[in-house]
């Protein structure tokens, strides 16, 4: 293994550190998930933005402006309900059961683009949906009583996984950092906008939530930006997408001695075969035309 492979990794791992503290500061900000997803967005944006102006800010063609902020509003929308989420369940569940968007992108290639999918897929999306069952809770689905932070994380993955269906074409042809920056515009827009239907405050916090707002913006997004993007300029797309995966795993370890919250058995194993699902439908040519470019979205926008 070379010395840039060993940095690669290395960085990849810092990014997937980074990203697994996301639920944990969300939960310490203690403020509704709207309000979190907006100053995560903005602490990221004030980097992100005026660095592309410095750069080269140049505006792509209409179509693909059109995709990226459409991909923007999927985006936001995705982080104000899996935000939400974590303060309605464990930031554990939350975590693994918004990162399903690889199976949801798989079913939207083959409705949207036509796009066959392998036996591995199906295969591993019924491993990830006996997870998802699990982790929620037979009982819970029997009875329809579920757990409306569960299902707000659900929801969260579908959003993403629009996002990702959205943007991936633009990304073909647009840089990481414009791609970014016009996204991140359109996020913050969208959700200024949320906020002030809500009517929720965005000013008066104790210094405590502003700390854990400033990581979950500097830390956890831009730092995770950085470091998986950099891991997928010298790395295989596909042990990226396995390598954040470790996120769940991440959060799941954190949330023990800093949110006092410990995995039950059903999670235990419920999250596992979530973990194994995506796995599956996530290795390498599982979608040969896609996964380079949705790899690439999805780092440039690192969302947990």
């Amino acid at each position: 293994m070379g010395r840039r492979s060993v940095v690669a990794y290395l960085a990849l791992t810092f990014g997937v550190v980074c990203i697994g503290f996301s639920a944990i500061f969300v939960r310490f900000a203690g403020v509704p998930g709207p309000v979190s997803a907006f100053y995560r967005i903005l602490m990221a944006g004030i980097v992100i933005v005026p660095w592309w102006l410095y750069r080269h800010a140049r505006l792509p063609c209409r179509a693909d402006l059109l995709l990226i902020l459409g991909g923007g509003v999927f985006f936001a929308l995705d982080l104000a309900l899996w935000n939400t989420s974590v303060m309605l369940t464990s930031a554990t569940a939350a975590t693994l059961l918004a990162n399903n968007a690889p199976l949801w992108v798989g079913l939207g290639s083959l409705i949207l683009f036509g796009e066959r999918l392998s036996t591995r897929y199906w295969f591993g999306l019924a491993i990830a949906l006996a997870g998802i069952t699990i982790l929620v809770g037979v009982g819970a689905w029997e009875q329809l009583r579920l757990n409306s932070g569960n299902m707000l994380a659900i929801g969260a993955s579908f959003f993403y996984a629009a996002y990702l269906l959205t943007t991936q074409q633009a990304r073909k042809r647009i840089d990481t950092l414009t791609f970014t920056a016009i996204s991140v515009s359109a996020s913050l827009l969208l959700l200024s906008g949320l906020n002030l239907a809500l009517g929720t405050i965005l000013v008066g916090y104790s210094i405590k939530t502003w700390s854990a707002l400033i990581g979950l913006g500097l830390v956890s997004h831009l730092g995770g930006w950085l470091s998986i993007n950099y891991a997928l300029g010298h790395l295989r797309a596909s042990r990226v997408a396995v390598g954040i995966l470790g996120q769940a795993v991440v959060t799941a370890l954190l949330s023990i001695p800093l949110l006092g919250e410990y995995l039950s058995i059903d999670q235990i194993v419920g999250g596992f075969l979530v973990l194994c699902g995506i796995y599956v439908v996530s290795r390498r040519n599982e979608f040969p035309r896609q996964q380079n470019q949705l790899m690439q979205v999805e780092a440039s926008s690192t969302r947990t």
